[in-house]
């Protein structure tokens, strides 16, 4: 599996872009320092338009962990429904990806933190063990991790310290016994994405990508 690499720290990803990233897991960016890195972080900067296009595309690359030519295939995939707004359809089949439905789960502290999970073979998915974090779940699937995944630190720490507050409408999510199981009722809301963007600065950056 292709490992997404950060060549800059979370906190600063998050000061550059103006916003925290609930999916990095990494809480507190913007208490400190509200505005961007280095020694010109607090000066106004005048941004081109070609800038704040990339600034709102860029929060979802960061947040869900991709590379730009894993966004740039999504974007083509979402181009296709005509069923909608192209921009919603992306965001939908983002949140349907297996690794992001366990960070909203609270089953881990981050999505990169939820992936290892997942490429584990620590997540079942109508109870069959699943290691494709890319996997885009169907309404009605039901998911869970193994033994091993429920005692994992990932999963203790998220436990202990929730990144997120409350899960989407989309989830249901009950103990059975000692353990939990979820099941994902109904596709997620474009509204679910747990961070602001401005989805006509996405499409007008991508109006080229068919």
């Amino acid at each position: 599996m292709a490992k997404v690499v950060m060549g800059r720290s979370r906190f600063k990803i998050q000061r550059r872009l103006g916003l925290e990233l609930p999916g990095l897991g990494k809480a507190g960016a913007m208490e400190r320092k509200p505005y961007g890195p280095g020694v010109h972080g607090m000066k106004r900067k005048k941004l081109s338009d070609y800038t704040i296009r990339l600034v709102e595309k860029q929060k979802i690359l960061f947040h869900y962990g991709l590379r730009e030519k894993q966004l740039v295939n999504y974007v083509k995939r979402a181009k296709k429904d005509m069923s909608r707004a192209w921009v919603d359809t992306l965001v939908i089949d983002l949140e349907k990806r297996i690794d992001n439905v366990v960070f909203r789960l609270n089953w881990a502290p981050s999505i990169p933190a939820a992936r290892q999970i997942v490429s584990h073979g620590q997540v079942l998915v109508n109870g069959k063990k699943l290691n494709l974090p890319n996997y885009i779940l169907k309404a009605g699937d039901e998911i869970t991790l193994s033994e091993r995944g429920f005692k994992t630190g990932a999963f203790l720490q998220a436990k202990a310290r929730p990144r997120l507050s409350s899960i989407p409408a989309c989830l249901v999510k009950q103990p059975v016994g000692e353990v939990e199981k979820a099941k994902l009722i109904a596709d997620p809301l474009p509204e679910d994405i747990p961070f602001e963007f401005e989805k006509r600065l996405v499409t007008e950056f991508y109006w080229k990508v068919k």
